[in-house]
């Protein structure tokens, strides 16, 4: 079997469960090489996970081996370095967010699609065998119509965390607990309930935290099909708890918790799937999950590869959770009900 091979760009907080992942995945994919400009870390990174690195991000540009590149550093240089990839004809799996603007994310989006090559977005909350299985009853039609639809983020982030440099900010991050830490269940919502189209709300940040963009949440959303549904999404629940998404539809409930699925049927009819143990990363420590979600991305983003497909989240499809950020965002400085862009 040929393997696809892979190169890291980036070796910082984010890293861990990708290494993990690619471990697993041995038999099929390679990582050739691994790159981050600060040499402790990368004496660190290959110490750690025993994978080759490089002091130079030309070295994997010019490698004409390397089918693919994982570009996990900050989002604000996400451009730069994508489309360096995408030039050099590599394939690039982004961490979200694409960019630190839907600007810039839209303008990224439309370059690597120019260039030819597969871009898959890290949004690895659709990949949770829970959130599969809810897509997979809804789409089966047995809870009918959906009817309102919530999205609940109460996660805990110590100051301690704010103040690692741009952090929090819109110049590196984009923005705060929306851009950094909703935009995954936000994502899964808008998977599963479709499009919003409009929404009213409030954005602030709370006094638990010194950092320049947002730290709490709290709107109103009216759905394309109808629906309604709320958000509420902060940074400043302590000790922190799994995210929800609960689906009201006309012959059903389903709810998601974390990893958990919890469906119950008008006729009777009921499904669970039980929750991952761990906290989830919903408190102090950011990345105290599981890497098997990040294993489901990166055997996604190398099975498209070999089968000339799409990944499940293109730069495209990750579009539409940036552009309802921005909605939320505007209509909470603004006071006004947003339309949202699509």
């Amino acid at each position: 079997m040929v393997r696809t091979r892979i190169a890291l760009v980036g070796l910082g907080m984010a890293v861990a469960p990708h290494a993990a992942a690619l471990r697993d995945l041995s038999e099929t994919v390679e990582v050739v090489n691994a790159y981050a400009p600060t040499a402790a870390r990368r004496e660190e990174f290959a110490r750690r996970h025993g994978f080759p690195v490089c002091d130079s991000l030309e070295t994997i540009l010019t490698d004409d081996s390397i089918d693919a590149v994982g570009v996990l550093t900050p989002p604000d240089t996400h451009g730069d370095i994508g489309r360096a990839c995408a030039r050099a004809g590599k394939h690039v799996l982004l961490e979200k967010p694409l960019d630190i603007t839907t600007a810039r994310a839209q303008a990224l989006a439309e370059d690597m699609q120019a260039a030819g090559i597969r871009t898959g977005v890290v949004l690895q909350h659709r990949f949770r065998p829970a959130a599969v299985r809810a897509a997979e009853l809804l789409a089966g039609g047995t809870l009918g119509r959906i009817l309102g639809c919530s999205a609940t983020i109460r996660l805990w982030r110590p100051q301690s965390y704010y103040d690692a440099p741009g952090r929090g900010t819109y110049a590196r991050d984009g923005g705060g607990v929306l851009m950094t830490q909703a935009i995954h269940t936000l994502d899964l919502m808008l998977s599963l309930a479709g499009p919003v189209r409009e929404v009213s709300g409030f954005v602030t940040t709370t006094p638990l935290h010194r950092m320049e963009a947002e730290d709490m949440v709290s709107a109103a959303l009216r759905f394309e099909n109808g629906a309604f549904g709320t958000v509420e999404a902060t940074t400043a629940a302590f000790p922190g708890f799994p995210e929800e998404i609960v689906l009201t539809c006309e012959g059903g409930v389903l709810m998601l918790k974390g990893t958990q699925m919890l469906m119950r049927r008008q006729d009777g009819g009921v499904e669970d799937i039980a929750p991952d143990e761990g906290p989830g990363g919903t408190g102090s420590d950011p990345m105290a999950f599981s890497h098997a979600c990040h294993l489901a991305v990166w055997s996604d983003f190398a099975d498209a590869i070999g089968q000339g497909r799409d990944p499940m989240v293109t730069a495209s499809e990750a579009l539409k959770v940036h552009r309802l950020i921005d909605a939320l965002t505007e209509s909470g400085r603004s006071g006004t009900t947003v339309r949202v862009m699509q």
